[in-house]
Formats: structure tokens, C-alpha cells, sequence
């Protein structure tokens, strides 16, 4: 999907307490059993994660709601404007995996936390993918003038379901699924702000965005709400049952993985013979994936195709951020944008997979100054 007047302006993080390194995690994700070291060994070896933060102190008590690191993070990207920068906002649309409430929706409660004027809001629920959805929300409601500025925020808080009083209920012993992701993801959020005109400065003109499930035709592959035996956490007797079954803790099945690598490389080939992206052309490549270990992987996909870019432009933050689900992207622009300084011209091609029931979805940005010539 093609877009013509719609521009990332600013951008912000917030990253709660003080980055936890691999050799502090078990004072907030303890280990549960004689099998956890081992786990964590293997997957620490492989994700490349050095650190990341949480909002839970060592006695697992949450310092900040998911809310609150989103209305930070979205204080951060209106440069401290408060109520009068809020003031200018029509759209706040946000995503999460992991909200403080089971309703009402996320961008409501995110609205609510900053004490926003009355606003349109769309809230997207889902895993890493839903942060783009509440993107290609707001830059349609911009693109065909039914707002003019947007706040797009995606934050989550999944260490409060890894603490060791939460994660093993009494008599429970978590399969290797259910302990994989205890050492994979981290808390934290991101928000970008968007506008029909370009703002001061530079901006990123949002050129093309492309976003497709495919969870008709593949298995689930993350969840949380279904116990091993298949019965949804609903249809337990009650929740105490339901906890006590498995049915509320997070879950990956990574034997399912190689599926999403195949799925998004023919998006991505797609997407190339049709004109929306010239590899040639990309200058930078952020890529969110879960773990090092699958960068290689990506990078040998696209040289099948034949359409790689040379790892010398791609950009990542998940060695001392983890990994943030939704809000992955959006704290890799931010960091990104201060660290490597991209010039008006520069291509920035973004890719999200998502593994809940495989979604792919890819962002073309162009660096634009309105007060300065651009090169081809």
C-alpha cells in the first residue's frame, strides 16, 4: 500500500529501571526448576541479548503499568510538549501484547494515563505485528484527511508473567515452550508521531507499507490463553484451574519458526517484482527478529531470492534492549535514528515477522528535510 502525505516526525523510547545484564536475570526471572539453568544457558548462547529491562523490582512487584511506559514513551516523542502537544493530536492509535486490563482497550487506558483531551483512539491487540497495524491505522486515517496527527505507541510488560511467584503455579512444571520466552523478552515501549506535512527538521515519508496474516493457512505457534491439553483458559472450571492447567502462560512453539522465515521471504520477493521495494535501493535495513541466532537465516533467505542487502546496512537494538514484541520497532527507529544519523535521500526499509499465527509486514521510509535538496 502505497502512501503520499504521511510523515513520521519524532519519535521516543522509555526503557523502565537500569539495564539488567544476563548474570542479574534470575533476581527478577528465577529459575523454577533443575531445568531452567540449562534453558537459559541455551538461550542466552544463542539470542545475542546482553541486556534488557524490566518493570518489576527483585520481589517482583511492577514499578509502572504497561500504560505508563507508553505514556512515556509518547512524552519522550512529543519532546516534553505535555497537555499543549497533546492538544494537537486528534488519533492515538496503540498496540500491545500484554495490557494492564482485559478491557477496555489499550489506547484507551494509554489516553486516560496521559490525561488526553478527547481524541479518536483504535486499540490493536496481538504480538509483534499489531504495533505496524496501529501504524497502517493512523497513516490511512491521515492519508485520506480524517485526521491530521497521529500518536501510534505499541508497549509491553511481559516480565510480570515470567517472575517465579506467577509463572509456576503450585504443582506446575513448565514445558520447554512455556520457558523458552522467559529469557527472550524484555519490558519497555516506543511511539512515533505522525503528520500529514513534514516537521522541522528531518522526517520519514512512509512511502509504502505492506501487512498480511496468514493465520488461515499455518498452526499457531505463540500463545497464551490455551493450556497443553488444548482447552482455552475460558473453559476451565475457573481461573485458579485454569492457571493451575498451563493455560496462562506465554508460549512459542519454535519448530514452527522456519515457516515464517519461508512465508516472508515470498512476501518479500513479491513485494520486490512488483516495484514497492528495490532492494538496490535500501540504505538502511532494520530488522526485528528474536534472537541472533536467526539473522543469519533471514540473510540467507534473501540471497536465495536474490534480492539480499549486504549486512553492513542492516541495524538492530535487541543485544542491549531484548526483545520487545510490538514495540521492538518502534524502539529500533528511535535508537537507530540517534546513532547512525541517516541523510535526507536515505532509504529505510523496516520488516516485522510475527509468529503468533505468522504475520508479515514490511515499511519503506525516506528521510526528507524540507530545507534541504534530497539525493536520488
Amino acid at each position: 500500500m502505497r502512501f503520499d502525505q504521511v510523515y513520521i516526525t519524532s519519535t521516543g523510547v522509555y526503557f523502565p529501571g537500569e539495564p539488567v545484564g544476563n548474570d542479574d536475570i534470575d533476581r527478577y526471572i528465577a529459575p523454577i526448576n533443575a531445568l531452567s539453568p540449562r534453558i537459559k544457558r541455551r538461550i542466552l548462547g544463542e539470542n545475542g541479548i546482553v541486556t534488557r529491562h524490566y518493570a518489576i523490582d527483585d520481589q517482583g512487584r511492577s514499578t509502572h503499568t504497561c500504560a505508563a511506559l507508553a505514556a512515556n514513551a509518547v512524552r519522550a516523542c512529543l519532546n516534553g510538549g505535555g497537555e499543549a502537544a497533546l492538544a494537537d493530536i486528534d488519533l492515538l492509535a496503540a498496540a500491545t501484547s500484554s495490557g494492564d486490563l482485559i478491557l477496555p482497550g489499550f489506547a484507551n487506558m494509554l489516553q486516560a494515563e496521559l490525561r488526553a483531551p478527547a481524541m479518536t483512539t483504535a486499540s490493536h491487540h496481538g504480538v509483534c505485528a499489531s504495533g505496524m497495524a496501529a501504524l497502517q491505522h493512523a497513516a490511512l486515517a491521515l492519508q485520506h484527511g480524517q485526521h491530521r496527527q497521529a500518536l501510534v505507541a505499541a508497549a509491553e510488560f511481559p516480565s510480570r508473567l515470567f517472575k517465579r511467584s506467577r509463572f509456576a503455579p503450585a504443582g506446575y512444571d513448565a514445558d520447554f515452550d512455556a520457558h523458552f520466552l522467559r529469557w527472550m523478552l524484555s519490558d519497555g515501549a516506543g511511539a512515533w508521531r505522525l503528520s500529514a506535512r513534514p516537521g522541522e527538521g528531518l522526517s520519514l515519508k512512509l512511502e509504502h507499507l505492506h501487512l498480511k496474516s496468514f493465520s488461515g493457512e499455518l498452526p499457531l505457534c505463540m500463545q497464551a490463553g490455551q493450556a497443553p491439553d488444548g482447552r482455552l483458559w475460558g473453559d476451565h472450571e475457573d481461573f485458579t484451574a485454569a492457571d493451575a492447567a498451563g493455560a496462562m502462560l506465554l508460549r512459542q512453539d519454535i519448530r514452527l519458526l522456519p515457516q515464517l522465515f519461508d512465508v516472508a521471504t515470498h512476501e518479500y520477493v513479491k513485494l520486490a517484482q512488483s516495484g514497492a521495494i528495490d532492494p538496490a535501493s535500501i540504505d538502511h535495513f532494520l530488522c526485528h527478529y528474536s534472537s541472533e541466532r536467526f539473522a543469519p537465516v533471514v540473510e540467507r533467505c534473501l540471497q536465495l531470492a536474490q534480492l539480499d542487502i549486504p549486512r553492513e546496512k542492516w541495524y538492530s537494538n535487541l543485544k542491549f534492549r531484548g526483545n520487545l514484541g510490538s514495540a521492538s520497532i518502534f524502539t529500533m527507529l528511535d535508537d537507530f535514528l540517534r546513532e547512525r544519523k541517516p541523510k535526507p535521500g536515505d532509504n529505510i526499509l523496516l520488516f516485522v515477522p510475527e509468529s503468533g499465527r505468522f504475520t508479515v509486514a514490511f515499511a519503506l521510509l525516506k528521510v526528507v528535510d524540507a530545507t534541504a535538496p534530497t539525493h536520488a
